[in-house]
Parts: structure tokens; C-alpha cells; sequence
């Protein structure tokens, strides 16, 4: 064999392979394009309301995405359980993974919708601050809780479908979630538009029409899977049972806790983090957090086959390494790697040539939008970075390295990415462009200790 011919070996997969690969990803892929394509939708559409509603609907949604985040850490760090005992074919396993991920989803909502309600004033203010671009602070404050009066009704039936959702796909069934989530952002997008704008007879609710909608979405997307698994129940043997009570043996509650929980709290560090750095950015005023809102909906749209790419590494690997197939895990993930980094330059050139056709859409002041077609451009131009952080990301995650991700991703953000974003913005008093462009730069320090962590194969193991 040529050494050309081996370098192509260790490095490229064949169809087959791709082939196996794009089954796990692209129904994952396609869920996130049309969920963030009508997420973009539904922020052109409150955009066109003014920009203080969109920095109110923008602020509240940071706090809906903490939630989210750790919904998805929560379920994320059992399912690492859930994907090695569907490849140890064990499904009295994945029965109580499925019982401990109900747990925590009604735990986790429960204490978020307390939070938001009471706390809700002090939560929104911490992203108003007066500047020299004007903007009406109150006025924002006040469209940001109309819209969170709402949004709240949505969070329980979120988590319940990340419990079935997030189980149907590490068991191999990709299709039906993205299916559900088809039809609840179909849902999303009507009512948007019915309710928004007041269209064929509704009511004009403004923002909290855009909220209405998304609330009805989530119902949406939860009964449409209960009904499916009732109908198919045939075909998931794991369910036989699985609801008849919540117990779980002590010691996987000890396993899923050790190596769940800090997933978990990796998810919910990390997200505050990302609303930390837009606390800091909110000091450059109202324009900068309208901006902000459009380059993360645009950023959302563009990296979906790169995000999403991270999320099926771990879920192969986990099956392979649940399968004790380690050298195959290794090998799979390499060539993945590679091919997620070529997606990501395709997805680079794109969001630096495209950034700012997509901002003109846009119906907010023409400052909001020229920065945020520079925010646009400053992720295009690091997509190659995050989109190998991520990956590195997953496959730390599906040997179980749940304490070396959480090290790896939210201590970073808080050790380094938050002091760097104040620091710059209020001790150096820098302007908005070069605090974006320096924050965004420092994942290039995550890519070497992930590159360094891969190469150990620290997360080489089976962990069932």
C-alpha cells in the first residue's frame, strides 16, 4: 500500500461508511435546519415589530435557553447510558435511563418556571443598560415580560420530548424526532404569522403571539411522539413496562449521577456563560443586543451540519464503544472529524459571503444590522474551530469523560471567555467589533487541549 493510499485509508471512510454516518446525522441535521429556519422566521417576523421588541423577545430568550441547555445536558448525560446499553443490547438498561431522564426533566422545569416567574424583572435587566445609541430600556423590559408571561407555559413540554426524543435516537431511531419537530416548527411558523401580525381573523398579540406559538409548537411535538409510541410501542421493547413505576436501582442512579450530573452542570455553566458574554456585549447598548440576537439565529441556521455532525460522533461512538469495538471507535472518529472539518469550510465561505444578504432582511436599524453582519462574518471566519471543539467535544462525552468535557467546555467559558469579554468592555473600554473578534478567537485554545485529549484516547472505554 502507497503511502498516499494509506493516509486516504486512516483518514477517509468509504460510501458504506459515509453512508452509515449521514443515517445517524442527516435526520439530526435536517431537524435543526428546519427548527432554526423557522427560529429565523420567527425573529424577522418580531423584528419587524421594532427593535425593542426584538431585544426583549432576544433577552428573555437568552434565559429560555439555559433551560434548554440544561434539559439537554440532563438528558445527554444519561443518555450516555442509554446509547452503550442499546449496543450491549441490555433493555431493562435503557428502562432506567429512561425513568431517571423523566425524573430530572420534571425536577428541572419545575424550578425553572419558579425562577422565571419571580425573578423575572432582575433576569432582564441585567442585559439593559443605557448607552449612546438610544433605545427604550422600559419599554424593552416591559415587551420582554409579555413574552416570558407565555414562553413559561412551553418548558414542560419541552423536556418531556428531550426524554423521548433524546432515548428514540440513541436507540437508533433518528427519523420520528425529526419528523415531530417538522411538524411543531410547521405549527410554529402558521401561528406565528396568524398571531404576531393579527392575520385572518386572530388577535394581534405582538410578541406574545410569537411566544403563543412556540408554546403551541412544544405540545405539538410532545403528543405527536406519545402518539407514535403508543401506536409503534411493538418496536421499542424498552417501553414495555418502563412507566409503570419511576424506580431505579441504586447503584445506576449512582452510575448516571456520576457521569450524568456533570454534563448537566457543564450544560447549564456553559449556557449561562454564552448569556454572561451577552450581558457583557449588552453594555454597547440595545443595537449591539439586537445584533446579537440576528448573527446567533443566522450563526444557528448556517452551522447545523457541523453542530450537528458532533452530535452523531458521539452517538456512533458511544454504540461502538458500548459494543467494545474500541479500535473501530477510534478509527470512526477520526474520519468523522475530517469530514466534519471539510463541512465546516463550505459552511465558512458561506456565512463571510452570505452574512450580510441574510441581515438586510431584517427590519431593525441599520447599525443593528451592519453589526451583525460583522458578528456574522467573525463566526464564519472561526467555523473551522468550533466545529473541531465540538467534535471533541461529543467524543470525550461517549467514553463517559463527563468531568473532562465539563473542564473542557463551561470552566472555560468561565475562567476565560466571560473575564476576557468584561475585561475588554469595561476596564479597556474597547468598542463592540474588537471584544466580538477576540472573545470568538479564544476557542482556538479549546481546539488544542482537544486535539491533545483525542490523541491520549482518554475516552476510549466502555462504561456498561
Amino acid at each position: 500500500m502507497t503511502e498516499k493510499q494509506t493516509v486516504k485509508a486512516r483518514y477517509f471512510g468509504n460510501r458504506a461508511f459515509y453512508k452509515t454516518a449521514l443515517t445517524v446525522a442527516l435526520p439530526i441535521m435536517a431537524q435543526n435546519f428546519i427548527t432554526n429556519l423557522v427560529s429565523m422566521l420567527d425573529n424577522l417576523m418580531v423584528g419587524a415589530l421594532g427593535t425593542e421588541q426584538m431585544s426583549g423577545v432576544s433577552i428573555v430568550n437568552q434565559l429560555v435557553f439555559i433551560f434548554n441547555l440544561a434539559i439537554f445536558g440532563a438528558m445527554s448525560g444519561v443518555g450516555i447510558f442509554t446509547a452503550q446499553y442499546y449496543g450491549k443490547e441490555d433493555q431493562e438498561g435503557i428502562r432506567h435511563t429512561l425513568r431517571f431522564k423523566l425524573i430530572l426533566a420534571l425536577s428541572i422545569s419545575a424550578l425553572a418556571l419558579g425562577i422565571m416567574l419571580s425573578l423575572h424583572d432582575p433576569l432582564i435587566n441585567m442585559f439593559l443598560h443605557s448607552s449612546t445609541d438610544g433605545g427604550d430600556l422600559a419599554l424593552t423590559l416591559s415587551y420582554g415580560k409579555d413574552y416570558l408571561y407565555v414562553i413559561v407555559w412551553g418548558l414542560l413540554p419541552f423536556a418531556l420530548t428531550q426524554v423521548l426524543a433524546s432515548s428514540m435516537r440513541e436507540t437508533g431511531n433518528t427519523f420520528t424526532p425529526m419528523a415531530a419537530g417538522f411538524g411543531a416548527v410547521a405549527v410554529n411558523c402558521l401561528f406565528n404569522y396568524l398571531l404576531i401580525f393579527g392575520k385572518f381573523g386572530f388577535p394581534e398579540m405582538g410578541v406574545r403571539g410569537a411566544a403563543l406559538a412556540t408554546v403551541l409548537s412544544r405540545f405539538c411535538e410532545l403528543i405527536t411522539l406519545i402518539v407514535y409510541l403508543i401506536v409503534r410501542r411493538s418496536r421499542f421493547p424498552y417501553l414495555h413496562g418502563a412507566f409503570k413505576s419511576l424506580y431505579v436501582p441504586g447503584e445506576r442512579v449512582g452510575a448516571f449521577l456520576r457521569k450524568g450530573m456533570p454534563l448537566f452542570v457543564n450544560e447549564l455553566l456553559w449556557s449561562a456563560g454564552m448569556s454572561a458574554l451577552n450581558v457583557a456585549y449588552s453594555f454597547h447598548g440595545l443595537n449591539a443586543v439586537a445584533a446579537n440576537s440576528i448573527a446567533g439565529t443566522v450563526f444557528n441556521l448556517f452551522s447545523i451540519a457541523c453542530l450537528s455532525m458532533g452530535v452523531a460522533i458521539g452517538i456512533i461512538a458511544g454504540r461502538l464503544l458500548g459494543a467494545n469495538k474500541h479500535e473501530e471507535a477510534v478509527d470512526s472518529v477520526r474520519k468523522l472529524i475530517v469530514f466534519s472539518m471539510f463541512l465546516s469550510l463550505i459552511v465558512m465561505a458561506l456565512m463571510i459571503f452570505g452574512g450580510t444578504a441574510v441581515t438586510a432582511l431584517y427590519k431593525t436599524s441599520p447599525e443593528s444590522k451592519a453589526l451583525a453582519a460583522y458578528f456574522i462574518r467573525v463566526d464564519g471566519l472561526i467555523m473551522p474551530l468550533i466545529a473541531f471543539a465540538n467534535a471533541a467535544y461529543f467524543t470525550l462525552r461517549s467514553g463517559g469523560k463527563t468531568m473532562v468535557t465539563f473542564l473542557f467546555d463551561s470552566v472555560f467559558m468561565w475562567a476565560v471567555s466571560v473575564p476576557v469579554a468584561f475585561a475588554l468592555t469595561l476596564l479597556f473600554r474597547l468598542e463592540i467589533h474588537t471584544v466580538f473578534a477576540i472573545v470568538a478567537s479564544l476557542d482556538f485554545l479549546k481546539c488544542i487541549v482537544g486535539y491533545l485529549m483525542l490523541k491520549n484516547k482518554v475516552w476510549v472505554r466502555t462504561i456498561v
